[in-house]
């Protein structure tokens, strides 16, 4: 591990909360803001030499505020190691003050000038771009010389190493403010903030490592987090090693109603998955035309076809978990369905069509997870898939608030929260699973978790993460491209066994 460097935080931060803990560690352990620059530096020049061992010649842009101290004090380490470094002031000179000026001045006294930036980065060749431009302080849409200065670092082809957070990325949403910075890598300060991990913030932030710059760890419980990152390591404890003396009835009974006339598909990935993850049995309530196909292509799975919807009421009585809504169709079947398993008061899971059909009852129910992808989270609260992406941490929060029980908006750094706790956010996934069915595997597998005995919190954070992270594994073993739902289910029963 680089020195000064810490694994990645499982807490997530707002922009303001770090603006707290930066207070905290100035007033209650008076360790000022020009010891925090130097240290900010100090550890993103460590970085550099670390990541980039053959880099010699060093471009640095930097704003007006503390994120250009931080760039002032990497271009000055750079300088006394003999680095070629370059400093281009992007903001207003003037403006600067504080511990960012005294950084200056002390860069000054090394011999380093910094030049004012107008239109071009130069003809230099570098070995990297130093982002210390705009830190987490920015209001509104990026405009003038740091737009102009944020095109021309996005149009080149070098590594840009972006300080703290890529400038013009919002710090809360992981949405850029018209423009941001796209980096290879970040280093970021203090507490890892919540617009890294969801949102475009991965795709603007590249690698993202993390500094807490010395603090001690009693600043931390000074000031709860806005949430939490989740972690395999940390959660596969919740599926311990089997005692030798079990059975099927061990282990729970998933019952999955969905598969609509023409739409089989769906369910019968969800109940595979149900299995894979290690439900001890897997009932799927589909329409009779379907019934003894998903039997034949899988004849673990228990297939029921069922027209009148009162005969599920046998199979709800011996269910641990209800999983509804792959290929369940709008239609007064589907609707009288999604109803007796409310009543049946069994935890559920509710995604695809059993979701557009609570957008229009809005009924709201503590004992469900439900797992829209950001156009479904669209309909559940009226808004555009835009608005849904722009703040993904308030609107998982408004889908909890309003249809209660748990929440699991998915997508990039997909989000799970509650009606009263923190949201947590996954740090797995990638565009290769950006293909059908994907959702209804995601179904099966937190249904199966919740059979075995986990409450649906635990079961919505391992789902997300075993689901995320076995696409990871498929995509590393054969690439993106041409994913398909059923390459999950190998790395999905893999992942449910991590002692193996």
């Amino acid at each position: 591990m680089i020195q000064g460097m810490e694994p990645l935080s499982q807490n997530i931060y707002t922009a303001a909360q770090v603006k707290e803990l930066d207070r905290y560690a100035t007033d209650a352990f008076n360790i000022s803001g020009n010891v925090l620059i130097e240290r900010a530096g100090e550890a993103a020049f460590q970085f550099i030499v670390s990541k980039w061992p053959q880099c010699k010649r060093l471009l640095v842009l930097c704003g007006s505020g503390n994120n250009a101290g931080d760039g002032f004090v990497v271009a000055r380490l750079a300088s006394e190691q003999e680095f070629d470094v370059r400093v281009l002031q992007v903001g207003d000179e003037n403006k600067l003050q504080g511990d960012a000026l005294a950084a200056q001045q002390r860069l000054l006294g090394s011999g380093v000038t910094p030049v004012t930036f107008t239109e071009m980065l130069g003809e230099e060749d570098y070995d990297l771009i130093v982002d210390a431009m705009l830190g987490t302080g920015v209001h509104g849409d990026i405009a003038g010389k740091y737009a102009v200065a944020i095109n021309a670092l996005n149009a080149q082809t070098k590594p840009v190493f972006s300080i703290d957070i890529p400038s013009g990325l919002n710090a809360d949403t992981g949405i850029p403010r018209g423009i941001a910075v796209k980096a290879t890598r970040t280093l970021t300060y203090v507490g890892l903030k919540q617009g890294l991990v969801t949102g475009d913030g991965p795709e603007y932030s590249g690698e993202v490592l993390f500094s807490d710059l010395k603090l001690p760890k009693a600043l931390y419980d000074m000031r709860s987090p806005a949430g939490y990152r989740l972690d395999y390591a940390h959660l596969s404890p919740l599926l311990p090693k089997r005692l030798r003396n079990t059975h099927k009835g061990d282990f729970g009974h998933v019952v999955l109603i969905g598969g609509a006339p023409g739409m089989p598909g769906a369910i019968r990935l969800a109940g595979e998955a149900a299995a894979r993850v290690g439900a001890g049995r897997v009932t799927i309530v589909t329409h009779p035309e379907h019934a003894v196909s998903l039997n034949a292509t899988r004849p673990e799975l228990i297939c029921y076809g069922i027209t009148h919807v009162e005969d599920i009421q046998p199979l709800l009585s011996l269910a641990s978990v209800v999983g509804i809504g792959p290929g369940l169709g709008q239609s007064k079947w589907a609707q009288d369905l999604l109803v007796m398993a409310m009543d049946s008061g069994l935890p559920m899971v509710v995604d695809a069509d059993a979701l557009n059909l609570l957008a229009e009852s809005n009924q709201h129910y503590d004992n469900w997870i439900l797992t829209p992808h950001p156009g479904e989270a669209g309909r559940l609260l009226g808004l555009s898939t835009a608005e849904i992406q722009r703040n993904r941490f308030k609107s998982v929060d408004d889908i909890s608030k309003q249809f209660g029980g748990i929440a699991v908006l998915k997508g990039l750094g997909s989000l799970i929260k509650s009606q009263h706790g923190l949201p947590s956010v996954c740090p797995y996934g990638n565009p290769g699973m950006a293909s059908g069915g994907m959702g209804d595997v995601l179904t099966g597998i937190i249904s199966g978790l919740i059979a075995q005995g986990l409450s649906n919190q635990q079961a919505a954070e391992l789902g997300v993460v075993i689901h995320s992270k076995a696409g990871d594994e498929a995509a590393k073993a054969v690439g993106e491209r041409g994913m398909l739902a059923s390459d999950l289910m190998s790395w999905t029963r893999r992942l449910a066994n991590p002692k193996l």
